[in-house]
């Protein structure tokens, strides 16, 4: 073992030491022996001289520090700022670092250290990873389609580990995944764990939640359950959503929703999408692009058309998959999403497959009232009609009981976008299907029906062809 691993390596028994240390109430009995009591750039924390801020979040500053003891490197140290220090924070805080200290993967950064800085405020120290972005990563370097998806599939490790170990990250997007080339192989990191979430157990027993009303994440990567403020609903498929939505931008330089698009909408309607309205699939997606979608493939070593059949297909489904609005419909697992895509890159059947015409029509009538309404008005006008058409028969002696009237409904048109097809077919099926139910019709097929659609010939043609007594 390494003299930095013996020392300072990621063990939680000697990590949980630090943090609850670096946590306890009398926080300047602990902070007396921290070291040099200088802090800002140019000082120290502990053996750690700051360099430079790497970044800055709500609670927390990161900085670029150099580790001189007992020995010299590079590291990454989070502390938190002046002043928020309220035992929500901190218990905010310490989960990370105890979250972060659970995990051993080559694909998550790693903790070295924790303590208490000069001011008495916690901090801990580890792994700094010089990458970029893995979205500006795959672009500036011109990854194509297969090269981003070898490199997604790190990400899918390393998130399955973290599952695991019973943590649910929360916060997966392209600045939470660092990329860098470590002696000639492109390695994938995933950082901050500050929002993640324990799957069985707290993560430190201090109270850990967020306001009432108020969701946590990255709105354009919000799975639905965690916008729709429903903590009991958030599992480990929270993060195969996100995931999807990485997959996705990958696939296409843009994400399912807007981030400026959902931020102009107001609070209320960017829940309400990102729970509700379903977004187009990836190669739809690279057909609306306009003339942006000649550098979208340039940057992916395609031509246009190359992409959208790239992206066409299996990776269509696998994104959407993960997508799934209804949780119980996506990936139970990252290793399901790590085993499609193996599937894919080996040209082998995967299991994603796209949504019935009937799901997506029940899913379209559940969500919308006034389709719902129409659809109802339908529905019940034509068994009406089918109901006094087969009560015909009775009153016609001249018929055998046994002849039953013919009937049969042409497709519906479309007259909305392309993509909405499916609800004409959903509501043609769905008519078909219960005016078939009722005694002393006989429709006919949708299949032969289908042969209409769209067609030049008369009704009177169309009843001899058939040999039907009505047609809708």
């Amino acid at each position: 073992m390494r003299e930095e691993e013996s020392t300072f390596g990621a063990q939680p028994q000697h990590l949980d030491r630090l943090i609850a240390l670096g946590l306890e109430d009398n926080a300047e009995e602990a902070a007396g022996s921290a070291g040099p009591q200088m802090e800002g750039l140019g000082g120290w924390v502990g053996r750690y001289k700051l360099l430079q801020v790497l970044g800055e979040g709500g609670i927390g500053v990161v900085y670029l520090a150099e580790q001189t003891e007992p020995v010299r490197r590079q590291v990454a140290l989070k502390i938190i700022k002046p002043g928020m220090d309220s035992r929500r924070v901190l218990a905010r805080f310490e989960a990370e670092a105890q979250t972060l200290a659970r995990m051993e993967h080559p694909n998550i950064a790693r903790v070295y250290d924790a303590g208490l800085a000069p001011s008495g405020r916690p901090y801990f120290v580890m792994e700094h990873v010089p990458g970029l972005p893995i979205a500006k990563y795959c672009d500036e370097h011109r990854l194509t389609i297969d090269e981003r998806l070898h490199l997604f599939l790190h990400v899918c490790a390393a998130v399955q580990h973290a599952h695991q170990k019973g943590i649910i990250h929360r916060d997966l997007k392209p600045s939470n995944i660092l990329v860098r080339t470590q002696e000639r192989e492109v390695v994938a990191k995933v950082i901050d764990f500050g929002i993640a979430r324990a799957i069985h157990q707290p993560l430190t027993e201090r109270t850990l939640y967020t306001e009432q009303g108020q969701p946590i994440g990255t709105p354009e990567y919000m799975s639905p359950e965690q916008a729709g403020l429903a903590p009991s609903d958030v599992d480990i498929r929270t993060d195969i959503y996100s995931l999807g939505v990485l997959l996705y931008e990958l696939l296409t330089g843009c994400t399912p929703f807007d981030a400026e698009e959902l931020r102009r909408k107001g609070y209320g309607e960017m829940l309400r999408i990102i729970c509700e309205q379903d977004p187009v699939k990836p190669s739809t997606r690279l057909t609306m692009l306009g003339g942006k979608l000649e550098e979208i493939a340039e940057r992916r070593h395609a031509t246009t058309d190359q992409l959208r059949k790239l992206v066409r297909g299996d990776l269509d489904w696998i994104v959407m998959k993960c997508l799934e609005k209804e949780r119980t419909r996506r990936y139970e697992t990252a290793n399901g999403l790590v085993i499609d895509i193996e599937h894919h890159l080996n040209n082998e059947p995967v299991t994603a497959r796209p949504p019935s015409r009937l799901y997506r029509f029940r899913k379209l009538v559940q969500r919308n009232k006034e389709v719902s309404a129409a659809v109802a008005v339908v529905v019940g006008l034509l068994c009406t009609i089918g109901l006094l058409a087969a009560g015909l028969v009775s009153k016609r002696p001249s018929v055998p009981l046994s002849k039953e009237l013919r009937l049969v409904v042409l497709p519906f048109e479309n007259r909305g976008p392309a993509e909405d097809e499916y609800f004409a077919t959903g509501l043609t099926d769905a008519v078909t299907a219960r005016l078939a139910a009722l005694h002393g019709l006989a429709v006919i097929s949708r299949q032969s029906a289908m042969q209409y659609k769209k067609g030049q010939k008369t009704t009177r043609q169309i009843a001899a062809e058939l040999r039907v007594d009505y047609i809708l």
